[in-house]
């Protein structure tokens, strides 16, 4: 196991706050947009009823389970896609929603997928509009993020939490939304708002 992929096989709730400041570069349909992580969420599997795999694995959430490394992307309210980093040892579900960052490279193409955007620090922010900045959805799913041929690769990330890091409760979720499992950057403008949830989902349905 690489380094990089070694630094990925630890729970989520360890690897989240980790994961801030990291890049992910995709070459998604020929076009390099990079995107530096600002904010994320750490969702357990079997331990967490907030998670989509709390019921155990199914074809959906196969990716889910490892190894560790890979991207799990998800169709939400028939309309969305977003992303995940999957992480924990091999067989074990865990992943961290991207929910917000900076585009760093690759900004006219940004734009150009994301033209509702008012200015450069929305077009990422928010899980489906980095999802859609950088390309993502079904053909992206169960990527490895460490192949050197893959579209999607992940950059940067640190062996320890980086300084300035804030916690508070997840986004769009009733089900354990009291764990205090969203992690961002202080003073960062791509940083998406706070939605507490309002009805009985099973988290990984972010609300913007």
């Amino acid at each position: 196991m690489t380094v990089e992929r070694t630094r990925l096989a630890v729970p989520a709730l360890t690897l989240a706050p980790r994961l801030l400041g990291a890049v992910l570069v995709s070459a998604v349909g020929g076009e390099d947009v990079a995107v530096r992580l600002t904010e994320v969420e750490a969702y357990e599997g079997v331990d967490d009823p907030a998670s989509h795999a709390f019921r155990g694995r199914t074809n959906r959430t196969a990716v889910m389970f490892g190894p560790p490394g890979h991207l799990y992307c998800y169709f939400t309210y028939g309309m969305h896609w977003c992303a995940n980093v999957v992480c924990g040892p091999d067989g074990t579900a865990a992943a961290v929603l991207l929910r917000a960052g900076e585009v760093v490279d690759g900004l006219p193409v940004a734009r150009a997928r994301r033209p509702a955007a008012k200015r450069d620090a929305d077009l990422a922010r928010g899980p489906a509009r980095l999802a859609t900045c950088l390309g993502l959805g079904a053909a992206t799913n169960g990527v490895d993020l460490f192949d050197p041929g893959s579209p999607v690769r992940l950059a940067a990330v640190a062996s320890r939490r980086p300084r300035g890091v804030q916690a508070g409760p997840r986004v769009g979720i009733s089900a354990a939304a009291d764990r205090l499992w969203r992690f961002w950057l202080a003073d960062e403008p791509s940083v998406s708002a706070y939605k507490a949830g309002t009805r009985a989902t099973r988290g990984h349905r972010p609300a913007d």
